[in-house]
């Protein structure tokens, strides 16, 4: 599926050309010719982006979910992503025309404060963090931050720059920002992928983890630098785009089982596959307009969201 949605990716798009030109372009690259700059320039980034995205968003939605044992977990529902534009919103607006590199880590602070915020007021009071806590949570930090990023934008007047974070889209996005980027998506992958085991044990309730010598909280801290680490890159690189991350894993699940040294690899190459199918779906629908990928996740996601809503209350009653 990746591999099919990648090559649809390179081959159509808003401007008209034939599958033989727009190949051509990749095994024989000529400067001269506008279509191939069209595909180098444009086609061949975004949907490298696309993967990176995706896959960052699944595997982030996949450790959230083993690590708290909280199938309604997601990088976008619990704020994180929603911290991490926040956090982009202050670096234009402090270090306007800065490197790429500092972006993105005023977006890992942004989602390290939103996370912070998001576990403190759902494990306020007597009753603990539950899944629900933890959403409601969640919703209102991503709604807090949400309004600092307006009230950022309207002080510094940087909205125009803020459209392509908030919108969601994988248009802009250069090679260089890629090269940026592609060491800390290896870094937050390959550190998921790494502590796959231990996530599976943490799934299993922290009494058998314990039981088996893990170290709960040091998985756990590990596993939310990752999160925040590869949800920090994808904001940068797309915008604050929710449901991947519940989505993917749900379905993973429920075609592999429940062993996250399979479910953690899958969901970066089934996330990697369906953003890139998103991606080009909103390039085709209103051609030559493009349809926002926060708006495609959204009607996607809203009803997926809805239903395991529904299937864990049925569950817990």
């Amino acid at each position: 599926m990746l591999l099919a949605a990648t090559a649809a990716s390179v081959s159509f798009g808003a401007a008209d050309m034939s599958l033989a030109t727009a190949w051509s372009a990749v095994f024989g690259f000529n400067p001269d010719i506008s279509e191939h700059q069209v595909i180098r320039a444009l086609r061949l980034p975004r949907t490298l982006a696309g993967i990176v995205v995706g896959a960052s968003l699944a595997v982030c939605g996949a450790v959230m979910q083993g690590t708290t044992r909280n199938p309604l977990a997601d990088s976008g529902l619990m704020g994180i992503s929603s911290g991490a534009a926040c956090g982009i919103a202050v670096s234009l607006a402090l270090v306007p025309g800065g490197p790429y590199l500092t972006q993105m880590m005023f977006s890992c602070i942004g989602a390290a404060l939103a996370t912070s915020l998001t576990y403190l007021f759902a494990s306020a009071g007597g009753r603990g963090m539950t899944p629900q806590r933890l959403v409601l949570a969640g919703l209102s930090i991503s709604m807090l931050f949400g309004a600092l990023t307006s009230a950022i934008a309207i002080k510094y007047r940087i909205g125009k720059a803020m459209i392509h974070w908030t919108s969601g889209s994988t248009a802009s996005i250069s090679w260089i920002e890629l090269a940026v980027a592609m060491p800390l998506f290896v870094i937050g992958i390959g550190t998921a992928l790494a502590i796959s085991r231990s996530v599976t044990l943490l799934s299993m309730g922290d009494d058998v983890a314990s039981g088996l010598g893990l170290q709960a909280r040091r998985i756990r801290l590990i596993a939310t630098l990752a999160v925040l680490l590869l949800t920090g890159l994808a904001v940068v690189i797309v915008g604050p785009i929710g449901f991947v991350g519940l989505i993917i894993p749900h379905l993973v699940r429920f075609l592999i089982g429940a062993d996250y040294r399979y479910i953690i690899p899958m969901s970066a190459l089934y996330g990697a596959g369906f953003l890139v199918l998103a991606d080009l779906f909103g390039r085709l629908y209103n051609r030559p307009h493009e349809t926002p990928l926060g708006i495609i996740f959204a009607v996607i996601g809203v009803p997926c969201f809805l239903y395991i809503a529904r299937k864990i209350r049925r569950e817990m009653q």
